[in-house]
């Protein structure tokens, strides 16, 4: 059975060390419970990947692409945003996106 979750975040961009940019939307509130749920189930049965993170299919507007989300030391969930769907999708850093991912 796929798990289905819905949330409207603002997108953020993170500056690495490097010089290198990534753009990610967090996913907190009832959707970000919602993945540390799964997150806990997954650890109980065995399951638990690297970083504790996830594995989702993420939908942005007509954009459907394969990913995952990460736990953010803050609050809630990482969900990396590739280049390839900001440009399909017209996004920028302030965004406010919807997503749906799918467990």
């Amino acid at each position: 059975m796929t798990e289905r979750i819905e949330h409207t975040g603002t997108l953020w961009r993170w500056t690495g060390g490097t010089g290198g940019t990534w753009h990610f939307l967090t996913v907190d509130g009832e959707a970000g419970e919602a993945l540390s749920a799964t997150a806990l189930m997954r650890r109980m049965e065995g399951l638990s990947r690297g970083f504790g993170s996830l594995k989702v299919q993420a939908t942005i507007g007509k954009s459907k692409f394969a990913t995952s989300v990460f736990p953010s030391k803050a609050d809630g969930w990482m969900l990396p945003v590739k280049a390839s769907v900001r440009k399909a999708e017209d996004l920028a850093e302030g965004d406010e996106v919807t997503v749906v991912l799918e467990l």
